[in-house]
């Protein structure tokens, strides 16, 4: 069965930001990374939704909330995700943050951890290394010089496997038709690239306290197993999982193995 969603705007005081609700119980929050969209859920919401209440939601300046928004680094974000519990009435959540949403979500467990209880670190990282670094300057560099259609293309091919990608893309420009549609402008998207890029938390993820699973995929091309293996190495107690496959889209190319895990470590009553 189809489990109903409800959508509403919320007032985070800057900007309304567009919810999607889905499933009842405990809160469970999932932040999406660099495109900010509560879309990027889709695999996820129905299963997670027979255990919880369900919220995604568009970043700011994404999606449908209020346009035209920049960001000033991963905190500013997660000041958002507080924002909005605070303005929903919701003391505590769980959360499942992806790639940037992870960063996000490594902010909160460290200043607020009582908001949290369990976070998934999916894709994440905690500081950038030569490579990541390289990585979103080339991109950002691709952005300025060849457009948005260039750089959300280069993105797409990097984060799906080409098992999963090549098989849908029958036309190219069809394929990104809907990605192009959603580019928030210029502005949003390079302040959105200067976040994952100065996000550097490693030296003080050994103070989170939440219960955490670090979860990635072993042909991650984005975020490098590696990454979430330093993760779990620096959070005490946290777990750690790496997925065959998926690449650095393992919700959406390995659904079935990513939602297992994951419903996993958030249904198990903690010792």
């Amino acid at each position: 069965m189809t489990l109903p969603t409800e959508t509403r705007m919320v007032d985070v005081g800057d900007a309304e930001i567009h919810v999607e609700l889905t499933g009842s119980g405990p809160n469970l929050l999932l932040v999406a990374g660099l495109g900010g969209r509560g879309a990027f859920w889709t695999n996820q919401i129905q299963d997670f939704a027979a255990h919880f209440r369900v919220i995604t939601f568009d970043h700011r300046g994404c999606g449908n909330s209020t346009p035209d928004k920049v960001v000033y680094g991963a905190e500013h974000m997660a000041r958002d995700v507080l924002a909005l519990l605070d303005a929903m009435d919701i003391g505590q959540a769980g959360l499942v943050g992806h790639s940037t949403g992870g960063a996000i979500g490594q902010h909160i467990a460290l200043d607020q951890p009582e908001r949290l209880s369990k976070l998934v670190l999916s894709c994440s990282w905690a500081g950038p290394d030569e490579y990541l670094t390289q990585l979103f300057r080339t991109r950002r560099e691709i952005l300025i010089s060849c457009g948005p259609l260039a750089y959300l293309t280069m993105g797409t091919y990097l984060a799906m496997p080409s098992s999963v990608l090549q098989p849908q893309m029958t036309s190219a420009r069809a394929f990104m038709e809907e990605r192009l549609a959603a580019f928030p402008g210029l502005e949003v998207e390079l302040s959105r690239i200067n976040a994952v890029y100065t996000h550097d938390l490693r030296s003080r993820l050994h103070d989170i306290r939440v219960p955490t699973l670090c979860i990635g995929a072993n042909d991650d091309q984005i975020t490098p197993p590696g990454f979430t293996e330093e993760m779990g190495r620096l959070i005490d107690g946290a777990q750690t999982h790496l997925l065959d496959r998926g690449g650095h889209f393992s919700p959406l190319a390995s659904t079935e193995a990513y939602n297992k895990r994951v419903l996993e470590f958030l249904t198990k009553e903690e010792d």
